[in-house]
C-alpha cells in the first residue's frame, strides 16, 4: 500500500498554500460542485458487500456524486485482517461518531459530513443526496507537468459562510478486488471502488481564495490512480467544498 511521509507533506503545503493571486474569488473553471459520501466499511463484515456493490453503481451511473471507501479495521478480531484497512480510516469514523454522538457501525455512509446512515440502505441514501445537495465553496484540482494544483474559492454567503476548514487530500484505487478466505465473508471474491489509501490534511483554508501546489510523486504511488481533495469544517464536521482528479 502507498504511505506518504506526513510531516513532509503537510510542511511542503504550509509554504505554498498561498491566497490566489488577482483572484478573489477562486478557481475560473472549477469543477461542478457535487455531494460527498464517504462509506466505512470492513471485509469482515457480512452486511458490507451490499453497501460496496451500492456504492459501486452510484459512481457509475451519478455524476453529480464524489464517493469514497474508507476500510476500517474495527472488525479484525473476527477471524479476518481487512486487507484495505488502515487505522487512520478508523479514527476518522469515530470523529464522526463523536460528532453524531452516535455508535461506530459498518456499513456507514457519511452524506457531506452532515448526515449518516445504513450504506446498503439504496433508497434512504438517494432521498439524503437530494435532501442534501452538493457542497457549496467551488474547488478545482488539476495534474499538469507532474504538479498537482488544487485552488479553492473565497467563501461567500456573508455572516452565515463558512470562515475557515481544513484541506484534505485522499489518493485512491478506482477499484480493488479481494478474495476474503476467513471472517464472515469466508469464501467471497469482494469488489471496492474508490478505495482511499491515504488521506491527509494539506493545508488551512480561512475562507479566502487559495491554491496548493505539490509535486505529484510526493502523493502518487504504484497503486493509486485517482486523487480527491474535500474542504472541511473544524474537527468531523461538515463537508462545504470537493473535486476530483479523475487520473493521478
Amino acid at each position: 500500500m502507498f504511505t506518504t511521509t506526513l510531516k513532509a507533506l503537510a510542511a511542503a503545503a504550509v509554504l505554498i498554500a498561498l491566497p490566489a493571486a488577482g483572484r478573489a474569488q477562486g478557481p475560473a473553471n472549477p469543477s461542478p460542485a457535487k455531494t460527498v459520501i464517504e462509506l466505512f466499511t470492513s471485509q469482515g463484515c457480512s452486511s458490507c458487500p451490499a453497501a460496496d456493490a451500492l456504492l459501486g453503481r452510484l459512481i457509475a451511473e451519478r455524476k453529480d456524486i464524489i464517493a469514497l471507501t474508507f476500510p476500517t479495521d474495527t472488525w479484525d478480531y473476527l477471524g479476518w485482517k481487512d486487507t484495505l484497512s488502515s487505522p487512520k480510516f478508523s479514527k476518522r469514523q469515530k470523529v464522526y461518531a463523536a460528532t453524531f454522538k452516535d455508535m461506530i457501525y459498518t456499513p456507514q455512509a457519511v452524506i457531506n459530513g452532515r448526515v449518516h446512515l445504513n450504506g446498503a440502505d439504496e433508497t434512504l441514501m438517494k432521498r439524503k443526496i437530494a435532501a442534501l445537495g452538493p457542497v457549496k465553496v467551488p474547488i478545482h484540482v488539476s495534474e499538469e507537468a507532474g504538479k498537482l494544483t488544487i485552488e479553492a474559492a473565497a467563501a461567500a454567503g456573508g455572516e452565515t459562510a463558512p470562515h475557515e476548514g481544513t484541506l484534505w487530500l485522499a489518493v485512491l484505487s478506482k477499484s480493488v478486488t479481494v478474495p476474503v478466505t476467513r471472517g464472515e465473508n469466508s469464501g467471497k471474491t469482494l469488489t471496492y471502488y474508490n478505495v482511499v489509501r491515504e488521506i491527509t490534511p494539506v493545508g488551512m483554508w480561512n475562507g479566502k481564495a487559495m491554491t496548493a501546489k505539490f509535486e505529484r510523486a510526493s502523493i502518487a504511488g504504484s497503486d493509486t490512480d485517482s486523487a480527491v481533495v474535500l474542504l472541511q469544517e473544524s474537527h468531523g464536521g461538515p463537508i462545504i467544498g470537493a473535486a476530483m482528479l479523475d487520473h493521478l
